[in-house]
């Protein structure tokens, strides 16, 4: 197999299991908040949902990029 397939593979296996822990624990949170956008607000949503989303999206995101691609010669 090759190696970018199987790194994707792992990857969206290792932050689907961190969404599902995520899921599961932030299920009695009552702290809730509403997201600014631009166009408008969001539902509100348990601020560690929030953060919690952000920084698996944003590990997930990064451990795609490869690491030649900052590689400048």
């Amino acid at each position: 197999m090759n190696l970018a397939f199987r790194k994707t593979i792992f990857a969206f296996i290792f932050h689907s299991c961190l969404f599902t822990l995520l899921m599961i624990g932030i299920q009695n949170n009552s702290n809730k908040n509403k997201v600014n956008l631009i166009l408008d607000n969001t539902i509100d949503l348990p601020i560690g949902f929030i953060v919690g989303v952000s920084f698996i999206s944003g590990s997930f995101l990064g451990g795609l990029m490869d690491l030649k691609f900052f590689n400048y010669k």
